[in-house]
């Protein structure tokens, strides 16, 4: 049957049933229309608050990836080293100064410090063992020479230790340079890419939840609907709570993915000075994330509850569509 053909005192129930009547006639403290604890509600929480927190994990991740890849760049950029082999005939320590000297009078570098035959032996104990005695192995001595500019000409010095150091050579680090740039950005960009997919993920999920949510409050939204209510206003209240259900779950995940890099952030500086520690700051940096880092978590907490509500309005008129 029609609501045009209900009878005269149904048919004035459903004019003060209208959209002002249900949002703004209600006295405080009444039930709301749709229900907070729900069974489908709180598995909407607990599924976006996993997703949410992965997700924040992996762009974690790739910005610590990213920003230590720069700094490792930058580091080897400003330093080149030379190197000195022993020759017969040659005073190798004299060599060793005079390199010294000639890397010194080079517009543009900064520091030169020619590395002990005590540093050459440790650099040699991780493989050769302690006590080692240079004495009997032509070990070559490394001066190392750090640049007060990224861009400084090199040829001039190239030339002058060939030509007045014995077994001396440059090296600029070019090559290992390159391929350190190219191995860090095919780990941003595979990072990217599983963020990219992670996030796919999260959306299809919340999507998937609360559709599952919503059918649990399909009689709602018909009884709502043929009460008189517009559809907008259905909507709206169905939109606004899956918002704070959604909202509620990027808090929690995105919100345990902060504490995580606090946390690993805490334990790096406690642990510094380990071999474990440095191999681990020497890839991911301090664990330090930075407020651009916590800004972008704080982004996907705000996206994954715009498509939860965005994904309640949809399923409600579409609900509204069928009932109609």
């Amino acid at each position: 049957m029609r609501m045009t053909e209900l009878r005269p005192d149904l048919q004035m129930n459903r004019e003060l049933m209208t959209p002002h009547a249900v949002g703004g006639m209600l006295p405080r403290g009444e039930t709301p229309i749709v229900p907070k604890g729900s069974i489908a509600g709180r598995a909407l929480v607990a599924v976006v608050a996993i997703m949410t927190f992965l997700a924040s994990l992996t762009t974690g991740a790739v910005m610590l990836v990213r920003a230590s890849a720069a700094d490792w760049q930058s580091d080897v950029a400003r330093e080149v080293t030379i190197q000195v082999r022993p020759v017969d005939g040659k005073n190798l320590d004299a060599e060793v100064a005079r390199a010294v000297e000639l890397a010194r009078a080079v517009p543009g570098v900064g520091d030169v410090r020619a590395m002990s035959k005590d540093d050459s032996a440790g650099l040699l104990e991780p493989w050769l063992g302690s006590g080692l005695s240079l004495e009997e192995l032509p070990v070559p001595r490394m001066i190392v020479v750090k640049l007060a500019a990224a861009s400084v000409d090199l040829s001039s010095l190239k030339m002058a230790l060939g030509d007045k150091v014995a077994g001396a050579s440059l090296d600029d680090h070019r090559a290992f340079i390159e391929r350190m740039r190219a191995m860090t950005q095919t780990a941003i960009v595979g990072g990217i890419g599983l963020l990219a997919l992670m996030l796919v993920a999260t959306v299809l999920s919340v999507i998937f939840a609360t559709e599952g949510a919503m059918a649990t409050n399909r009689p709602i939204v018909e009884v709502l609907h043929f009460v008189g209510a517009r559809s907008g206003f259905i909507a709206g209240q169905f939109q606004r709570h899956f918002l704070l259900l959604g909202l509620e779950g990027g808090l929690i995940g995105g919100g345990l993915a902060m504490l995580a890099f606090g946390a690993a952030g805490i334990a790096a500086r406690l642990g510094a000075g380990t071999a474990s520690a440095d191999q681990l700051s020497s890839l991911f940096g301090n664990f330090a994330l930075g407020w651009d880092g916590y800004l972008a978590i704080v982004g996907q907490i705000v996206l994954i509850a715009l498509v939860a509500a965005l994904a309640s309005r949809r399923t409600v008129n579409r609900t509204l569509e069928n009932v109609e």
